[in-house]
């Protein structure tokens, strides 16, 4: 019997397996997807959408109206994303301490933890001579309206943009390693100091026996059992809602599934008689920031697609859509974030489909328009002859579903990481934000994450 078995392998899930068994435990690690390395990463868009991702890419909430991303290989999203280290701010902290009166959620509390994690995690900005044109652009635009921004912090290293590298390979995992995705710098350490790694191995339910806890599930078309003294529930928000409610936790757990929250994104283009090639070298360099957009709940990065993600977004069919594919070289690109009301809810079907209920509520709407009224502002004070706006909306970073708290009726995971009523099972990944935080995720479920391992090697 294992002391810990950890489901998923993402950002959450592979920083706790590497804790625990730094701290002595034994521990088993369990991952839905395939394993990939830098030799063996899918080597074209297509192939590394529908291998690497659940639903073959993108999964739809009930109305359609909101394609969610989420990653499905060792590493979960920490290979496919782009390892921005923001720190959260007052204005996600406070929200959240005053959802849930938990004291250790707020700048104050998180200080140490974001502290300790720049000691360890390998991290650089992207130096101005390598920015790409469309970086060049969207900052003298910024600076020209007055707004404020800032190079992104990104968990890489050694990137080789000198010798013509695309970070925009690195959406299908990085060829290089440079990304430091738990799949390079947490789990091979985890692995040698005696970690259990088992892939394409899809949970089914969790049995709470007291005295241990039995994982149940599928590998390779049979049924399988793995059993620890306890589980880490790391399968982010759509993945621990699905695992509690199949296990019947539902009945106990009113708050299962609500405060769902995806930060939706916005995608615009500006058309330029020049090429701009966004694609080329280090696609997202530069973020907003700027309290008046803060204060409004919007983000604006610059970023960019693959062609066939570009091919989704681009208006028109046929011909028409032929015409603005050939611009693809002569785009500007501008993504527009909201922060959105954690109105969502996770609802898991008879046959164990995960069903999402989720649109843009009237606030989130009203963030909407602002943003892409701002983006094409920008647009056009950069030079750009026209402004292009997608109507797709996609939710890139998935929260909420078994929200952190104090009170079991609004709640679903303790401030000791616990599922309430189940001392034996943790979770510390996405799934237990309170609200949306309007910044990008990923080091704060680093430190919340260090923080439960803590706690969970004191039992």
């Amino acid at each position: 019997m294992y002391d810990f078995v950890v489901i998923g392998s993402g950002v959450s899930g592979g920083r706790i397996a590497y804790e625990l068994q730094k701290g002595g435990a034994r521990c088993l690690l369990l991952e839905a997807g395939p394993a990939f390395d830098r030799t063996s990463f899918p080597k074209d868009e297509l192939a590394y959408t529908t291998e690497m991702f659940w639903g073959g890419g993108v999964e739809v909430t009930r109305d359609g109206s909101i394609g969610l991303m989420r990653g499905r290989c060792l590493g979960g999203t920490s290979v496919v994303n782009q390892a921005d280290l923001s720190r959260f701010d007052h204005y996600a902290l406070d929200d959240w301490r005053d959802r849930t009166g938990i004291d250790f959620l707020s700048v104050d509390g998180l200080t140490p933890e974001y502290d300790a994690l720049d000691a360890e995690v390998i991290a650089s900005e992207i130096p101005e001579e390598f920015w790409g044109r469309n970086a060049r652009l969207w900052t003298s635009a910024m600076d020209r309206l007055g707004y404020g921004w800032q190079k992104i912090l990104r968990a890489q290293s050694d990137c080789r943009w000198d010798k013509g590298s695309d970070c925009i390979v690195c959406l299908g995992g990085c060829p290089r390693d440079s990304k430091q995705s738990t799949l390079v710098a947490q789990i091979p350490a985890a692995v040698r100091l005696g970690l259990e790694v088992e892939c394409d191995w899809t949970a089914e339910a969790i049995e709470d026996r007291g005295d241990s806890v039995a994982v149940h599930g599928v590998q390779h078309g049979r049924s399988v059992e793995a059993r620890g003294r306890h589980a880490v529930l790391a399968c982010g928000s759509l993945g621990n809602v699905r695992l509690l409610a199949l296990s019947g936790f539902d009945a106990e757990l009113p708050a299962l599934g609500k405060g769902f929250a995806c930060h939706p994104q916005f995608m615009t283009f500006g058309v330029f008689d020049d090429p701009v090639d966004a694609h080329k070298g280090p696609f997202q360099s530069v973020e907003s920031h700027d309290p008046r957009l803060r204060e409004a709940g919007i983000k604006i990065e610059n970023v960019f697609g693959p062609p066939i993600a570009v091919a989704m977004l681009l208006e028109g069919w046929g011909r028409e859509h032929l015409q603005q594919m050939k611009l693809y070289r002569h785009l500007s690109c501008l993504e527009v974030a909201v922060r959105d009301e954690n109105s969502g809810v996770i609802r898991v079907s008879r046959n164990g489909r995960v069903v999402v209920e989720k649109s843009l509520t009237a606030q989130d709407s009203a963030r909407r328009r602002h943003g892409m009224d701002l983006a094409a502002d920008l647009h056009h004070a950069a030079g750009a002859k026209r402004v292009i706006f997608s109507d797709t909306v996609f939710g890139l970073h998935l929260m909420g579903g078994c929200a952190i708290g104090t009170d079991p009726q609004t709640s679903v995971v303790g401030p000791d990481f616990t599922v309430h009523g189940h001392p034996n099972l943790f979770a510390a990944d996405s799934s237990i934000f309170p609200s949306a935080p309007g910044q990008n995720p990923s080091y704060t479920i680093m430190a919340l994450s260090r923080m439960a391992a803590r706690e969970m090697l004191q039992r």
